[in-house]
């Protein structure tokens, strides 16, 4: 159910997002424009135009919000990657979405000021406070027989002999 949904939402999101929608939006006013003299301009050839409008609205919000959802997490996760990947990015942004707003604030703060120093020519630096560990980071300073964790032996993944 989950999956035809999101395909549901993806495309409905891709429908209404394209310029021949909108014309053809465009064009169901005028013709709704056009008829009411037809209709004496009265109180049902009104609804019609209200009532059509606010139901496609409060699902339209729906379906996008959960295309806009799915599009942020994926961009997250993208973003985490890269930092991740990068060996000098700090690995304290990994996951920053999950701040409170106050955390997230200070941070902005910084990352602002560090814009501010750059647009002024100085050099770049890294936000104050001690960067994020990296686990490889962590295990490196691990005593040896403490990284060789009976979880990784090929035998305690399978549970073999």
């Amino acid at each position: 159910m989950e999956k035809l949904f999101i395909r549901f939402a993806t495309l409905t999101a891709k429908v209404a997002g394209k310029p021949w929608t909108f014309i053809a939006c465009v064009g169901i006013v005028l013709v709704w424009a056009v008829t009411g003299p037809i209709f004496g301009f009265n109180e049902t050839w009104q609804l019609v135009i209200n009532t059509g409008t606010a139901i496609i609205t409060f699902l339209m919000v729906f379906l996008i919000q959960n295309t806009q959802n799915r599009d942020g997490a994926a961009m997250q996760a993208k973003l985490d990657e890269l930092i991740y990947a990068t060996r000098r990015a700090d690995a304290r942004f990994i996951g920053i979405e999950h701040l409170t707003d106050e955390e997230l604030a200070r941070i902005l703060d910084e990352v602002e000021k560090r814009g501010i120093e750059v647009h002024d020519g100085k050099p770049a630096r890294a936000i104050r406070g001690k960067p994020g560990a990296r686990a490889e980071a962590v295990q490196a300073e691990q005593p040896a027989e403490v990284r060789k964790s009976p979880t990784r032996t090929g035998a305690g993944r399978r549970g073999g002999k």
